[in-house]
């Protein structure tokens, strides 16, 4: 019938790294541009990239850092989604999980292996794995050494991440995206792309975004 859907359809949810894994300086794992964005007053001037604020500041209550811990409890929780009947489950992979600094030579094997774990547990359930390549967590490295994507070396960085984790992962994942909204680049250059400005930098497009959203941030 028209109105169901096919055997093959996949029913599911979705989760980013950043937003659930924590750990986030641990197994080798550096600073991504998530882990600088607080709760609070500061949090907007940051995500705009209006702020040049490149490490933690002390006092600030950091989401990333800890999350829901997923990195150490994910069993648990692909158990619980198993058990509401998900066949797929989109999630992304930290870059800096992988490469800590982005440009690094040689990949972190702690890295690759949890991912490994992590999408052999969902196999093992039933789950699919959805994967997006990047989502909002582009080295902290990155931006600090080379102006993060307005500089084109950022494209070989980023093939080499790429191709390392297609060719880890090719017999476990199915189904790959690259990059998770990349309209952010518009709206909110540091969370989309890891842009920071500097003073008297035209900001043409945050002004009109604001403008046309009838926003007035403080």
């Amino acid at each position: 019938m028209a109105n169901q859907f096919p055997e093959n359809f996949l029913w599911g949810g979705a989760l980013a790294a950043n937003q659930v894994e924590g750990a986030y300086l641990e197994d080798g794992k550096e600073l991504t541009l998530v882990d600088l964005l607080p709760t609070g007053k500061k949090r907007w001037d940051i995500m705009f990239g209006n702020i040049d604020q490149l490490t933690p500041i002390e006092g600030e209550f950091y989401p990333s850092h800890e999350a829901i811990d997923f990195y150490y409890r994910y069993k648990e929780d692909i158990a619980l989604l198993a058990e509401m009947g998900f066949k797929a489950l989109r999630v992304s992979i930290a870059w800096s999980r992988i490469y800590p600094n982005g440009d690094d030579v040689v990949p972190n094997e702690a890295g690759l292996a949890f991912y490994d774990r992590l999408f052999d547990e969902m196999l093992k359930h039933g789950i699919e794995p959805v994967v997006t390549i990047a989502h909002f967590d582009v080295p902290v490295n990155l931006i600090e050494k080379y102006g993060s994507w307005r500089n084109r070396k950022l494209v070989t960085f980023f093939e080499t991440y790429a191709k390392t984790i297609l060719a880890r992962y090719k017999e476990k994942v199915k189904y790959w995206m690259t990059f998770n909204e990349i309209n952010m680049l518009l709206h909110l250059p540091f969370v989309g792309a890891g842009l920071v400005f500097q003073e008297k930098e035209e900001l043409y497009w945050y002004e009109e975004v604001i403008a046309s959203n009838g926003e007035k941030l403080d």
